[in-house]
């Protein structure tokens, strides 16, 4: 939370420095506005959809629902769509567009599928009586019924394999079919593209109409719904539901289920994507925008925090009032965690935040230490600069910070790793190291910034730090709890550790600005060489 660099007002420049950072915040504070103009235009045009008006002259396209005809529901299985054999689960005559169901059936596995194979649903709306092959009118929708994901290993105690992680078929035991009821009539100028893909149109002389909007609801599955498929699977339970919907709901759905399928284009699991699916579902509009409102706000002072904390050390030469250790833990935590996110297959889109932030951390440690490598003779030699006599009062300060944490960090962070080890799984010993690495990590990681504070303390001065990056990361812990206290309003799954863990670094936010208020006036600023000029005056208690 609190960023790692000491504050130093430069002599020169200060005011074009000034301005060019405030010339940025300007800039992406507008990217970001007309980010959330956008969305919001968007969601207005879900919200308010305008009907055709044939009495100015435009093209309408009319619904085939407005004939109220005699239709028919028939859900099919098969291995492969328009290649084999369709096997009847399902059939609703007369079928009332209106009427929501629930029927559950038993559905007969083929031996491919029993053989880690797959299997499909094919769900017709046509015509009372005739064959859904033969209708002209029939809509249809292909789903499948099968996916493949790791299994769930039952026994706790007994090593995972590397076949016993291949994905294998599993059954998943709900089929939600939606269709739009409304009676709507669209431009057929100004149809709506995420409509147009649905939409079968027909044409008789000029009047154009459209079939009805079949969708199968792929948000509503969630993953504690599968169920694995053996050999000896020979029967599996399905739950076959209706529901109609909205204009406004379908297009809505389409957009999701966009969203769906880029997150598995970009190597998001299964289990992620559930998680995404429960915060979709499980929570009213209102708290959802809220949500999204609040990510990209997080987003954008985590990235200004990034860059403002970037530029300043640059510029930074003295290393006074800093916690080394702190930054050190903050480099080997940051480490931890891309190794650990790399060690459990994670997307790259996740990757590559966590590498960007584990490289400029690395970069900080180098900073801090005084670490600078030079080239002499085709090889390099690392030279480390010496320190000044109030760096090393800062160093003092700062080792016995730590020692006195130390009493209560490395016991806890043993004796879990001991427990994970003896009643948790894990794939290897490499694995079950940096899980319990990482744990204690994000367990006791808010504990790092208490030798910064001792050392504020100890210096009575708080001046050498960044007031900018502070504020970005002040914002972004702010954010971070309205996110929980979102959670907590909403039904969204998160447990109560991630809760609390959202909320802990604010008693520490709280002794800092304290410190503030008291420190802020009793020192005065450093020069323009970056070296206090009061290093006499600071004593110690």
């Amino acid at each position: 939370m609190f960023p790692s660099c000491c504050y130093s007002k430069p002599a020169g420049g200060a005011a074009a420095g000034g301005e060019k950072n405030s010339t940025t915040a300007r800039v992406f504070l507008g990217v970001f506005v007309v980010y959330m103009a956008h969305t919001a235009w968007v969601v207005h045009g879900f919200l308010n959809n305008k009907p055709c008006d044939s009495t100015r002259g435009e093209t309408c396209v009319t619904s085939y629902l407005a004939q109220r005809p005699r239709l028919q529901l028939s859900v099919f299985t098969c291995l492969e769509p328009d290649e084999s054999q369709l096997n009847l689960i399902v059939k609703l005559d007369p079928f009332d567009i209106h009427s929501s169901f629930e029927r559950q059936v038993n559905v007969t596995l083929p031996e491919e599928t029993r053989a880690n194979g797959s299997l499909h649903a094919i769900v017709y709306v046509h015509k009372a009586g005739a064959s859904p092959l033969e209708d002209r009118e029939q809509v249809h929708y292909t789903a499948l019924l099968t996916t493949y994901v790791p299994p769930r290993h039952r026994d706790k105690h007994k090593k995972p394999t590397p076949k016993s992680d291949l994905p294998v078929a599993h059954w998943r035991s709900r089929l939600s079919i939606t269709m739009m009821s409304e009676d709507f009539s669209f431009n057929r100028a100004g149809l709506p593209s995420d409509v147009r893909r649905y939409m079968r149109v027909s044409q008789e002389g000029r009047r154009f109409t459209y079939l009805p909007l079949l969708l199968i609801d792929e948000l509503s599955f969630r993953v504690h719904d599968l169920m694995e498929i053996s050999s000896s699977s020979v029967q599996l339970p399905l739950t076959v539901s209706y529901e109609a919907i909205s204009l406004r709901r379908f297009r809505i759905w389409v957009h999701l289920h966009d969203v769906v399928y880029s997150l598995r284009q970009f190597g998001f699991s299964e289990k992620n994507i559930d998680e995404i699916k429960g915060t979709l579902m499980d929570s009213n509009l209102y708290v959802l925008l809220l949500t999204a409102g609040v990510t990209a706000l997080h987003l954008i002072c985590e990235f200004l925090a990034l860059k403002n904390d970037i530029s300043f050390w640059r510029k930074k030469k003295s290393m006074l009032g800093m916690s080394r250790k702190s930054v050190l833990w903050r480099c080997l935590s940051t480490l931890l965690v891309f190794l650990h996110l790399l060690d459990s297959d994670t997307s790259l889109l996740v990757l590559l935040p966590v590498g960007l932030g584990a490289s400029v951390e690395v970069w900080k440690m180098f900073k801090v230490f005084n670490i600078h490598l030079r080239w002499r003779s085709g090889s390099s030699v690392i030279h480390v600069n010496k320190l000044d006599e109030a760096e090393r009062r800062t160093v003092e300060y700062d080792t016995q910070a730590w020692r006195y944490l130390s009493y209560l960090v490395y016991p806890l962070c043993i004796s879990g790793a001991i427990f994970s080890l003896v009643y948790l799984r894990y794939k290897s010993h490499s694995s079950w190291l940096i899980n319990s690495l990482v744990t204690g990590v994000y367990a006791f990681g808010f504990l790092s910034m208490t030798p910064q504070l001792y050392v504020n303390h100890k210096l009575k001065c708080v001046d050498h730090l960044h007031g900018t990056v502070l504020m970005y990361r002040g914002m972004s812990t702010l954010v971070s709890d309205v996110c929980s206290s979102v959670s907590w309003l909403s039904s969204v799954s998160l447990s109560s550790s991630h809760q609390l863990s959202c909320f802990r670094d604010e008693l520490l936010f709280l002794v800092f600005l304290y410190q503030r208020r008291c420190y802020a006036c009793r020192v005065r600023r450093e020069p323009a060489g970056g070296v206090h000029t009061h290093n006499k005056k600071l004593k110690t208690q």
